[in-house]
């Protein structure tokens, strides 16, 4: 059976999870990272030396990154729907996923740790509006993109939509200025009526208000 470390509120283990779900995959969940440790257990390290969530095991194949793990998992389960024959056809997604790790993701985390995480007193207002716009930009191209389509990669559900969908529901949910994005929107509706990403990405993260620690 599949074995999935991490947090459950963790980011980047939400896309996994996400995943996961989408496919139906039996699984086994073993909380760590955070307040549950176990990262620095040399069994753990053995798995991945970075000492980072999330790590699967499938069967004694083990793959660390998140990415990685999802091209893993839509591979091995998901030929003809999640990971599609053609490679200009999986192009379509990979450009997406890479986009989405190399430039959404470090910008929607300053973001969300300058301005959520950190404590009113502690907060950097003028990296925090910077951080406010720069999001703002790039959940515009995202628009742009979507105007025509109802996904990223087309007319269907794919990896595209994963890594960049997982950001939208904490994006949204916090009380900073949010860009005019109609398309985005939409498309945050079309995931939000996903059972798997209710289950798995629109977990309430209240109690890390204020908080930079796990």
């Amino acid at each position: 059976m599949l074995t999935v470390w991490g947090r459950r509120n963790a980011f980047n283990v939400q896309k996994v999870m996400w995943l996961i779900g989408e496919l139906g995959l039996p699984h086994r969940h073993i909380d760590a990272g955070g307040s549950f440790g176990g990262l620095d257990a040399p069994e753990f390290r053995a798995m991945n030396p970075h000492g980072r969530i999330p790590v699967v095991d499938d069967g004694g194949t083990v793959v660390w990154e998140s990415h990685a793990i999802l091209r893993y998992l839509a591979a091995r389960y998901g030929t003809g729907t999640f990971w599609p024959e053609s490679a200009a056809e999986r192009s379509l997604a990979d450009r997406w996923m890479d986009w989405s790790l190399a430039t959404l993701q470090p910008a929607f985390m300053d973001l969300f740790w300058g301005f959520y995480r950190t404590p009113v007193e502690k907060r950097d207002g003028p990296a925090i509006r910077r951080n406010t716009e720069r999001c703002a930009e790039l959940y515009r191209l995202l628009d742009g993109a979507l105007a025509h389509r109802p996904y990223l990669a087309g007319d269907r559900f794919t990896l595209a939509d994963i890594p960049a969908g997982t950001t939208l529901f904490r994006y949204f949910g916090i009380d900073v200025a949010h860009a005019e994005v109609p398309h985005v929107r939409a498309w945050y509706a079309r995931l939000a009526a996903r059972p798997d990403y209710r289950r798995h990405v629109m977990i309430p993260f209240d109690d890390m208000k204020g908080r930079l620690d796990f």
